[in-house]
């Protein structure tokens, strides 16, 4: 097995993720790899009697909010390694971060986790164990150090 030369780390702009990106940055340093920074863009699609709950307009603005944070997230990931890269993908999170890995040809997936656990994880699933169990390279998970 090669090291990793391909790093994909999947944000949602947590403190878990940052602590995940830090790690993927130091990791590259060390095996001259390239990182790849992917935030998945849920659009907001609840709709009542056929009609949006939100106006496109409002859309447009998440969605412009969320490119945004990607970039001022790349801009400070730069700081450390001038070569990391980012890309946005729409849809959820599990299949968007999967395509991700598989489009950018990744050899490691490095994500944050929130841990939960029970009922929490029950409600909200975990898009962490789900990309572990489907993803067709390595997968690191990183716990943020102050998450209870």
């Amino acid at each position: 097995m090669d090291l990793p030369r391909t790093i994909l780390v999947p944000t949602d702009f947590s403190a878990c993720a940052q602590e995940a990106l830090d790690y993927a940055l130091k990791l590259a340093q060390r095996l001259d790899a390239s990182v790849c920074v992917v935030h998945a863009y849920v659009i907001p699609v609840s709709t009542w009697e056929g009609g949006w709950a939100f106006p496109q307009d409002v859309i447009t603005q998440l969605e412009a909010g969320a490119r945004e944070q990607l970039e001022r997230t790349l801009a400070k990931a730069r700081q450390t390694l001038p070569t990391t890269t980012a890309a946005f993908y729409t849809g959820d999170p599990r299949d968007s971060v999967l395509k991700a890995a598989t489009d950018l040809k990744a050899d490691l997936i490095v994500m944050g986790t929130h841990g939960r656990r029970g009922l929490a994880r029950a409600l909200l699933g975990s898009v962490t164990e789900s990309i572990m169990r489907r993803a067709a390279c390595a997968v690191l998970t990183v716990r943020h150090p102050k998450q209870d």
